[in-house]
């Protein structure tokens, strides 16, 4: 194992002498195996190494062992170890994003403090194989192309990867070989996570009844969308630069005429090109934001305009395609009735809603799950509903009796201005059910009468 990861190392010149590398140790068999083959690598390439551990704290008495544990090695093995504890769950319902993207945007917040601090350097994380094989398959359900195929890479910006083509069976048997301890987080054995899902349930099956070795096979899959992806940007950065006719901070401006007579596989990127100049990212944003865009533009009727994630504006102007950061636009009102057994699709919000009615006795609730809830179904008036906040808006929150303006509900979560009226309410004829990613209303709780239960769910 050694040998390979070195072999990595020197061919994607992850680590240089005299480098500082942060490792991010859960105290998990993934991160316990990279920190001590970086170890023994640095007998050979001198760098120097900082154990970092960040509680996530979302699993009590249990995170507070393990940040014990990576503490008490850090200082065994007498290296500087830093760590953080933040309320997860907390921030991802104030920035309005799922805990996983929660916690990655944590992480790499509390690494890239600790390289200001000792002047720079890289964030050694243990992605593995495995967790490349899960990559590809949850982004592939979730719809991407050819880039988000690719998968995750040895290296991308201060972030290196040294043990991703090691899968778990070798760096089990690498801990077991060294006698090295690792702590084991139960929330990975839990299907609750569609992360865990595919882990625990959809590879096993793909193993058992299709293809045994399909960790390799997406391994490889990922070696050659990597190769195709690389020809295919370094073509469209050529027209991309051909085709912008006035760069900005906060907005691009296409040459139309220009625009229209590039292949469609080179008009995509240049507008996925525009959207990250202008973002800074295209975390959230999906191929069908792109393919919008794209309709805008060759539609080509001047004065039209679509409005995208964080305040994002794709427009036309007589021959110039424009994609721009808003001034504070404000999304449109909307209300689309939801059935109560089947999927709704709502293009103001690019989500997708599930509902359906069990009878209670059918239903394994788990109220951890932010965007699946759970209501009382005969407490329901009339029908039920998808739309944005409306001025006079109230509701009960969960475990309160009286009602709250639904106004000042966000700005007790400090939610800003702009972000608001893009948060879904689920309502019936009368009452609020759901604020979206936030809280539920105490009239729809689900009680010892309850006899049907409404279950709804969100998919960005």
């Amino acid at each position: 194992m050694k040998a390979k990861v070195l072999e990595v190392i020197r061919k994607f010149n992850l680590i240089e002498p005299k480098d500082n590398i942060v490792v991010g140790v859960s105290g998990g068999p993934d991160s316990m195996a990279l920190l001590y083959i970086l170890l023994e690598i640095s007998r050979e390439i001198e760098f120097n190494i900082f154990i970092a551990h960040l509680n996530h704290g979302v699993r009590g008495k249990e995170a507070l062992e393990d940040e014990k544990f990576v503490e008490n090695l850090a200082k065994n093995l007498n290296l500087p170890f830093y760590s953080k504890r933040v309320n997860m769950d907390e921030y991802a319902r104030k920035k309005g994003m799922s805990s996983e993207e929660a916690g990655r945007t944590l992480r790499y917040g509390f690494f890239r403090e600790i390289l200001k601090q000792i002047g720079g350097g890289k964030i050694a994380v243990a992605h593995n194989k495995n967790d490349q094989a899960e990559t590809l398959l949850m982004r592939f359900f979730r719809g991407t192309g050819i880039d988000g195929l690719k998968g995750m890479e040895y290296k991308n910006g201060d972030i290196i990867r040294p043990i991703l083509g090691i899968d778990r069976v070798e760096i089990e048997k690498y801990l077991k070989d060294r006698n090295i301890e690792a702590r084991l987080d139960k929330t990975n054995l839990e299907p609750v996570y569609n992360r865990n899902r595919i882990r625990l349930e959809l590879i096993p099956y793909i193993e058992k009844h299709f293809n045994p070795n399909i960790v390799d096979t997406l391994w490889r899959a990922s070696d050659l969308f990597t190769v195709d992806s690389n020809f295919l940007e370094k073509h469209s950065d050529v027209a991309y630069k051909r085709v912008v006719k006035k760069r900005g901070n906060e907005s691009i401006v296409l040459d139309g005429r220009l625009f229209v007579k590039e292949d469609i596989s080179m008009q995509l990127r240049i507008i996925r090109n525009c959207i990250y100049e202008v973002n800074g990212s295209l975390q959230g944003f999906t191929n069908r934001h792109i393919l919008d865009v794209l309709n805008l533009f060759l539609e080509g009727k001047t004065g039209k305009e679509i409005h995208l994630l964080y305040n994002i504006i794709a427009k036309t102007s007589y021959d110039d395609y424009i994609i721009e950061k808003g001034k504070g636009h404000r999304l449109q009102d909307f209300e689309v009735e939801l059935p109560f057994d089947g999927v709704t699709y709502i293009d103001q919000l690019d989500i997708k809603v599930v509902t359906k009615v069990f009878s209670k006795e059918n239903v394994k609730i788990n109220v951890n799950e932010r965007f699946k809830k759970y209501f009382d179904y005969d407490k329901i008036e009339g029908n039920l509903y998808i739309r944005n906040k409306r001025d006079g808006d109230r509701f009960v929150p969960y475990g309160m009796l009286g009602s709250k303006k639904v106004k000042d509900f966000f700005i007790d979560e400090k939610i800003p201005k702009e972000s608001r009226d893009r948060i879904p309410i689920i309502t019936d004829d009368n009452n609020i059910l759901w604020i979206v990613g936030y809280r539920t209303s105490n009239i729809f709780k689900i009680t010892a009468d309850t006899k049907r239960i409404l279950m709804i769910e969100i998919f960005h």
